[in-house]
């Protein structure tokens, strides 16, 4: 077991739950502002065929075409360094119960039901 750890796969304002879009998705469960940095969802690794790894918080998150968040292609991390990464940031203000939605640029579905749940939330 592994004590005074603050580490977990999701930020505290996030849960993971069935979605209309495909399988379970990444849900705010708190209000979330915008330009708020949810963290690194991939770490590239040019062993794997899509070139990424995706860690916990990449797992879950739906593709869309009217996004709420983006996903941002960087090289450094203020805490790794040098590191060739995805990130995700919201892009408009999520309120709770929204689910977390990017514009796919990898791993992207043929077929999403994107428009689903962007019909519930209009």
């Amino acid at each position: 077991m592994i004590k005074n750890s603050s580490w977990r796969p999701l930020p505290d304002f996030l849960t993971i739950k069935p979605s209309k879009i495909e399988g379970l998705g990444l849900f705010a469960i708190k209000n979330i502002p915008a330009g708020t940095d949810f963290g690194i969802t991939h770490i590239f690794d040019s062993r794997f065929s899509d070139n990424y790894i995706r860690l916990p918080l990449g797992a879950f998150i739906n593709h869309h075409e009217i996004p709420n968040c983006d996903a941002n292609f960087e090289e450094k991390d203020q805490e790794a360094g040098n590191l060739k990464h995805i990130r995700i940031m919201s892009n408009k203000d999520i309120l709770e119960g929204e689910e977390i939605t990017v514009k796919y640029v990898i791993n992207k579905l043929e077929n999403p039901n994107w428009e689903l749940e962007y019909e519930a939330s209009q």
